[in-house]
């Protein structure tokens, strides 16, 4: 429902999740833009439709018993990266990359995203390059800059 509601908007969902937190259940609706460059995010306008729209399908299909909250936002400006294209879309900005296997002796790398293959990352830190297989990142996201 999450995907229909915002591909109606022209827009994509990053993740969703629904969890039990301390003030009860939470489903969390994260949004993106698809095929867009790396300055280009969602904005409040963005969340708000959607919330509002998703919000009104979810109460009448009544898919969800009881009380609930619905947290609609973007990935932030720390976002994680997952899939090549995710590298692909944020070459040339700076990440922070934890592998469960050290790449040239390390678990951690934080590096600006210099090229992607199908297969790895490189990425340039300190003056080196270093290739991380996408098989050995366990997580991955943008490092803010300002």
């Amino acid at each position: 429902m999450a995907e229909r509601v915002a591909g109606g908007h022209g827009l994509d969902v990053f993740d969703v999740q629904w969890r039990r937190e301390s003030t009860g259940w939470v489903l969390r609706v994260v949004l993106d833009r698809p095929d867009a460059g790396a300055e280009d995010g969602i904005g409040v306008d963005d969340c708000q439709n959607v919330s509002r729209e998703l919000s009104a399908v979810l109460d009448v299909e009544e898919v969800l018993d009881g009380a609930y909250t619905l947290e609609v936002s973007s990935p932030g400006l720390d976002r994680p990266l997952r899939r090549p294209a995710d590298y692909r879309r944020f070459a040339g900005r700076l990440a922070q990359v934890v592998v469960s296997e050290a790449v040239d002796g390390q678990s951690f790398l934080k590096g600006r995203i210099h090229d992607v293959t199908d297969e790895a990352v490189l990425l340039e830190a300190d003056s080196r390059m270093h290739r991380v297989p996408f098989g050995v990142i366990t997580r991955a996201r943008l490092e803010v800059e300002f």
